[in-house]
């Protein structure tokens, strides 16, 4: 009865286009009121601060406020335009260059903000215009933004692993590390798709960069680049751990962009620090709210309920239990945000994996590329309303230019599912 008042409510909700937050945490607090009826309200609520200050309060999660500021503030500093610059210098002058400096950017300002939308944003409203510019449509040129800003959350840092092992209990330096690989096949496989398009289309290349230009645009994108050197360098080196990491890049971003680039003064500062606390607490929100929800499935026994019937419906295959985490996260990623489907899936995938002898590792990873994937399908993917700006373009044109790119990336997925050495080569 509580589950179906729990999962009723919710999709209610949802359809009525409530925020997923207010989804999940709505949905949860009337599942309690259900469970507890006939006793004093104050008795059936007084779990509810302590379960939303325990989920927030982890340490770990420290890096997440710290990775959005040192995000924003590389973005206000100008680091997009230097690192879009660089590519194209380097590869501008090959016929649909301009889709592989959309690419090569993404996964360098992916190692630099840790999140999707915010790579799409920072980077969509250049490239896009530059790539319809050379002779792509529109609507493609959005569509490839939105994706390649998705293996945001793939290359470290990235928030969703910051997230994920603070529920699944795993290391965040080896999450890091194990995305590497599967962040860099995937933007492989964008380009591939975008280059076999561009063959199609009468593309328009620019002239060749001299030795001198390259350097000079090396010269000025190479404290940028140095970044995601020290954060991760740090991290591997055994210096700081990922939550420090995220505090030595804010201190970084501050300097490169007060003295070095000198594009951060009061007023950028003031819209920085508005930013951060505007998405920090968004991300925060739903933590709380999607934390309460997995209460709920817990205090009425369904998340034993769901794995165990996982467990047997996969009759002891490895193969048969990625196939249900794919389908289920690949349909729930069409609807929920990350942070959302991670609290709610992985505790009901982790006791599974477990017993069927999976690395977490892998399973994060895996589960990680499935909701990069959610970003840029539709009708939800944050990724294509964000990049639906830059190309001018509306939700449903874009959807349909997005398939090609969502095709080659669920490849991806199964390559990264049934090859664990993918993920774990570095581990």
């Amino acid at each position: 009865m509580i589950a179906a008042v729990l999962f009723l409510v919710f999709a209610v909700l949802l359809f009525i286009g409530a925020p997923i937050a207010v989804c999940l945490g709505a949905s949860s607090v009337i599942a309690m009121l259900m469970q507890g009826a006939g006793r004093p309200l104050d008795t059936v609520m007084s779990s509810l601060p302590m379960i939303v200050s325990s989920s927030t309060s982890k340490f770990v999660l420290l890096a997440i406020p710290f990775f959005i500021f040192a995000g924003n503030i590389m973005e206000k500093a100008g680091i997009s335009g230097k690192l879009i610059a660089l590519a194209e210098s380097c590869v501008g002058h090959i016929r649909g260059g301009l889709a592989m400096v959309c690419v090569i950017v993404s996964c360098f300002f992916a190692a630099i903000s840790g999140s999707g939308p915010a790579t799409v944003a920072a980077l969509g409203v250049i490239v896009v215009p530059a790539m319809i510019k050379s002779g792509y449509t529109p609507a493609f040129s959005a569509a490839l933004m939105a994706a390649a800003g998705a293996i945001g959350v793939i290359i470290p840092p990235s928030i969703t692993f910051v997230v994920y092992g603070s529920i699944a209990d795993a290391s965040i330096g080896q999450l890091f590390l194990s995305g590497l690989v599967p962040g860099l096949i995937m933007g492989a496989a964008l380009l591939i798709v975008a280059l076999i398009i561009g063959r199609k289309m009468n593309l328009k290349a620019n002239s060749k960069a001299s030795g001198a230009e390259r350097w000079k645009a090396f010269k000025d994108a190479f404290w940028g680049l140095l970044m995601p050197v020290i954060i991760l360098g740090g991290i591997y080196g055994g210096i700081f751990t990922p939550t420090e990491a995220a505090a030595v890049s804010v201190i970084y971003g501050l300097f490169v962009g007060i003295f070095i680039y000198k594009q951060i003064h009061i007023k950028e500062f003031y819209q920085i620090l508005i930013d951060t606390a505007s998405t920090t607490a968004t991300v925060m929100f739903i933590t709380a709210a999607a934390s309460l929800f997995a209460y709920v499935l817990t205090r009425a026994r369904l998340d034993v309920a769901i794995s165990s019937g996982l467990e047997s419906m996969t009759g002891g295959s490895v193969i048969v239990f990625f196939i249900i985490v794919n389908i289920i996260l690949l349909i729930a990623g069409c609807f929920l945000d990350s942070t959302s489907a991670l609290y709610i899936f992985t505790p009901l995938f982790v006791p599974v994996a477990q017993a069927l002898g999976v690395d977490l590792i892998h399973l994060g990873v895996v589960m990680i590329v499935n909701l990069a994937i959610g970003l840029f399908t539709p009708p939800v993917g944050v990724n294509l309303y964000v990049a639906c700006g830059g190309g001018n373009v509306n939700l449903k044109q874009i959807s349909k230019a997005v398939i090609s790119l969502i095709l080659a990336a669920i490849i991806v997925l199964l390559i990264v599912t049934y090859i664990p050495k993918i993920s774990l080569l570095f581990i």
